[in-house]
């Protein structure tokens, strides 16, 4: 095992078995990020862009506050704020006032951002299908459980 990794990095040697997983897992996560950041660019909009339509998407037609579509991407976003404004010059999202708190604001994804994930779908599934193409199920389990072993730690 780490050959592939061996000879990405160009690396004869690890530390020990996790200093060899975790490198693994970064250059993997590297290659799955920028194979969507190619579809997303030819889209015109970056990958949190996208991360924030789905999530909006599956909020649709309710809409999401700010707070709430920080705390459902899959990459923290240091300013949300900012992202939801490039998308809303973009016409791909609009803001409304809470009816129950004229304070909040719920952003909602518009008809326009709704047809550019449509015409996004086809080619993120051939990534997916790339990807999934490569990992049997039992891997695929596997995977998830290391993965979340991980990251899921109290804050």
């Amino acid at each position: 095992m780490g050959e592939a990794l061996k000879r990405r990095l160009k690396q004869a040697r690890f530390e020990n078995p996790q200093h060899e997983a975790v490198l693994n897992l970064m250059v993997a996560a590297a290659y799955v990020r920028a194979r969507i950041e190619q579809v997303c660019a030819e889209h015109g909009i970056t990958e949190g862009q996208y991360n924030a339509l789905r999530i909006l998407r599956g909020a649709h037609p309710d809409g999401y506050p700010r707070c709430e579509i920080a705390r459902r991407m899959i990459e923290r976003a240091p300013d949300v704020t900012r992202l939801i404004d490039r998308l809303e010059k973009q016409a791909l999202v609009e803001r409304a006032r809470s009816g129950e708190d004229r304070r909040l604001s719920i952003t909602i994804v518009t008809r326009k951002g709704l047809q550019i994930l449509e015409r996004m779908q086809p080619a993120m599934n051939a990534v997916h299908h790339e990807l999934i193409e490569r990992m049997p199920d039992r891997d695929a389990r596997e995977l998830s459980r290391i993965c979340e072993s991980i990251y899921d730690v109290e804050e």
